[in-house]
């Protein structure tokens, strides 16, 4: 890998469980690795991000996905996100977006500051100029690069045209013009060839794909701290824990995990009372608390002994203000029994991949990008097939609760299944693929990092000046 970049990661959020801050996590632990200097500004950080020196974290609140001005921004120029939409004429469009393109240029002008200040070679933007929960950091990005050109890598998780909420809105021509941009002088990278087949089409660039990883070398097990997740959450050792290691959002269609453990539970009424079904991660940044209070009402409904941990997942291992154990999404993993796992969209499967890594078996909806990126290596899971009733609801087989109670009362072929599946994710997925895939990117995208260089050189200069 090239060496000698001083890099800078650009996010409106770090440091947290959500897909975006894992990934941005293992890139950064892979970057440093191969001798570059990381850098990151963010809108938020979580936690501080682990493998950054403290001094080279910038806090930029303007960058953050519920700063004020987002939210306001949101409530205006997205009618689908709000219940009571503001009325909007074509002069009022136009001069809020005017005063949302100034803003957005100021802010550009802060972070071309630190770039400056820090002399940064190249910035990777995170999801900036993909979603719009950041339209001031996309506008700045945006600045950078064409006002500035300053090298830039776009690293696209998933895109605003896939959410409802986002896709009616009252700028999409600024939206096509900057998330993504189809500017030259940039790099682009996605992380599915679904994903890579619709920007080439769309936006006539040809992205990179880099899967998402997992550190497989470097694989989670019960170790003196873990173990004590079952004793400090409240559990028996004898309960058998169904983990759904997600974010509690529509898209990942919790309803549906639910009644597939209340299906289970019926079916096999013996070891019902030892059944939990755990959600490890947070509700999001996407709705209000409605869809929570929906799942909550449903496992009553389906009577399935639901419990909301996020209170105590953390990206990072600590204890929390009342001295209680705060543990990481692979410490609840290495302890279930099964994991859950059924989006009907998904950009990749982060939190699919975790579950391998922690060799753990795996109920799993055939979503698009599973079937195209993932499946074909040859990984052995429990699949529901993506079949939607006329209520929107997943068809659930019987023989998927089959299928689960032999793999939970079968230790030989759990332990196969789980090593196979280790084994491909390791090779497939793991940071030797990530590492060499960034070596890659940076060799060929340097060229215009070290022109990048260049010009910021004489930038300074001339601000000195």
């Amino acid at each position: 890998m090239a060496t000698g970049f001083r890099i800078a990661f650009i996010s409106g959020k770090l440091g947290d469980v959500d897909g975006v801050s894992l990934e941005v996590d293992k890139w950064i632990e892979v970057l440093t690795s191969a001798g570059h200097e990381v850098f990151t500004i963010a809108g938020y950080y979580a936690n501080p991000v682990q493998a950054v020196a403290a001094d080279n974290q910038f806090l930029l609140e303007y960058l953050r996905f519920d700063s004020t001005l987002q939210r306001h921004y949101e409530k205006i120029l997205f009618p689908f996100i709000t219940k009571k939409p503001t009325h909007l004429t074509l002069a009022t469009k136009d001069i809020t977006v005017e005063e949302m393109m100034v803003q957005g240029k100021e802010l550009g002008e802060d972070i071309f500051k630190y770039i400056q200040d820090n002399d940064i070679d190249v910035i990777i933007a995170e999801n900036t100029n993909a979603m719009p929960m950041s339209l001031l950091g996309g506008i700045a990005v945006y600045n950078l690069l064409t006002e500035n050109k300053v090298a830039t890598i776009f690293h696209h998780h998933d895109f605003w045209w896939e959410r409802s909420r986002f896709s009616q809105n009252r700028i999409e021509g600024l939206l096509n013009k900057i998330m993504p941009p189809s500017d030259i002088g940039s790099e682009h990278v996605v992380i599915s060839s679904y994903s890579a087949h619709i920007l080439s089409s769309i936006k006539r660039v040809m992205p990179t794909v880099i899967p998402n990883c997992e550190n497989f070398e470097c694989a989670a097990f019960l170790d003196d701290y873990n173990c004590h997740f079952r004793e400090d959450l409240g559990f028996d050792e004898e309960d058998i824990l169904f983990v759904q290691p997600t974010r509690i959002v529509p898209r990942k269609r919790i309803e549906d995990s639910v009644r597939l453990v209340g299906k289970y539970g019926r079916k096999y009424p013996e070891i019902k009372e030892r059944l939990k079904f755990i959600i490890s991660l947070y509700q999001g940044d996407e709705l209000d608390d409605s869809y929570v209070e929906a799942i909550k009402d449903l496992a009553h409904s389906e009577n399935v002994d639901l419990h909301l941990i996020s209170d105590r997942v953390s990206s990072v291992r600590m204890m929390n203000v009342d001295g209680k154990r705060l543990y990481t999404s692979r410490d609840v993993l290495v302890n279930a029994d099964l994991a859950i796992y059924l989006p009907k969209w998904e950009g990749f499967g982060n939190a699919y991949l975790e579950a391998v890594s922690c060799r753990v078996p795996v109920v799993i909806s055939t979503y698009l990008v599973y079937k195209t990126d993932i499946k074909v290596a040859g990984f052995l899971n429990i699949e529901v097939r993506d079949d939607y009733d006329e209520d929107g609801l997943l068809n659930i087989p019987e023989s998927i609760l089959t299928d689960i109670h032999l793999i939970l009362n079968n230790p030989e072929m759990r332990i196969q299944m789980t090593a196979k599946n280790f084994d491909i994710g390791l090779s497939e997925f793991g940071f030797n693929m990530l590492s060499e895939n960034l070596r890659v990117l940076l060799e060929s995208y340097s060229d215009e990092i070290r022109a990048s260089r260049r010009r910021l050189q004489k930038s300074k200069k001339n601000y000195a000046v």
